[in-house]
């Protein structure tokens, strides 16, 4: 009984993955096409399974040469949003394209002037209307016997993912040599191994405020540095606390923000940080751990030297080395 269930399960998919053949029309085309016309990045989005494909379609289309981060759409309403830009793609993942989470960045994505493509297995939905380009991956049945569990749909959304890739691998004339250069030591995970000093953002990248200085006076530091947050530190460059981009707008919606205010009362005490020569892996935990997808970093004596984000851990094919 358990391999008949099993077999009709891969049936039930390999059946939904044979339906979207049909539904390859001039929508992927002209995906494909503003892809590889585009100067910026792939922004992936979307909410549990939807998410974690989304996850998996990133990490492909890096790997094969097309550069692409995952943004979670909380995340993003956040603070994140921050690294989108009109020169991006964003593409939106949703089965139903009713995903509240994710429709509610939709306008300010748009308002960006990214262009946004829609994996959906509903092209009447409310994703639909409000995207540039969709691409159809519904699909008949779930595998789950109560249709309940994402199985099939995800199944397709993540094989609609591979064809994206391997097309405009194809287009960009990608080889084994460029793959290899996306792969040192012949492994995607090997990049967890190294220490957080060998990706870490230095220098002027690196947004900075002393106490003192009025809220007024450091946004415009945090909205030029584009990581969604400002690092406050003492006259000695030692860490005191963090304000993000998500502290400032709960405190507009309050009508609680003063911007005349100096940055050390307003800024959360206590962040969490790492050091240079923490593992990427141990960095990555502390994020899952505690939400967060930046950590300042730091040294013994609480200077901070640097800034590490979630999307330089996971989201690059290729390791970016600082030379320290």
């Amino acid at each position: 009984m358990s391999i008949e269930q099993a077999v009709q399960v891969l049936k039930t998919e390999a059946e939904g993955i044979l339906q979207l053949i049909e539904r390859i029309d001039e929508n992927f085309n002209r995906a494909v096409d503003l892809i590889y016309g585009s100067r910026g990045r792939v922004i992936i989005a979307g909410i549990g399974k939807s998410g974690l494909i989304g996850r998996k379609i990133a990490a492909t289309l890096n790997s094969t040469g097309t550069r692409a981060i995952f943004l979670h759409p909380v995340e993003a309403m956040h603070g994140d949003l921050g690294i989108v830009s009109d020169n991006d793609v964003f593409l939106a993942l949703s089965n139903s394209g009713e995903t509240d989470e994710l429709n509610i960045l939709l306008p300010s994505i748009r308002n960006v002037g990214c262009p946004i493509i829609a994996f959906t297995g509903n092209p009447l939905s409310f994703m639909a209307r409000n995207s540039d380009i969709i691409i159809d991956v519904g699909v008949e049945k779930e595998a789950c016997p109560l249709g309940l569990a994402p199985t099939t749909s995800t199944t397709a959304q993540l094989a609609m993912g591979d064809a994206l890739a391997v097309v405009l691998l194809d287009k960009r004339k990608f080889n084994s040599s460029d793959f290899q250069k996306f792969h040192p030591g012949g492994k995607l995970g090997q990049r967890l191994s190294y220490k957080v000093r060998d990706i870490m953002l230095v220098g002027d990248v690196v947004p900075i405020a002393v106490k003192g200085m009025s809220l007024e006076s450091a946004l415009p530091v945090m909205d030029e540095k584009k990581l969604g947050v400002i690092f406050i530190t003492d006259d000695n460059e030692r860490l005191l606390g963090i304000i993000t981009d998500g502290d400032v707008r709960r405190m507009a919606v309050k009508r609680a923000i003063a911007y005349e205010k100096p940055v050390e009362s307003i800024m959360i005490k206590n962040p969490k940080t790492v050091f240079p020569k923490t593992p990427l892996y141990e960095a990555l935990n502390i994020m899952e751990t505690h939400q967060i997808t930046i950590l300042p970093v730091i040294e013994t004596d609480q200077r901070i030297i640097g800034a590490l984000h979630l999307h330089d851990i996971l989201g690059k094919g290729a390791l970016k080395f600082n030379g320290v």
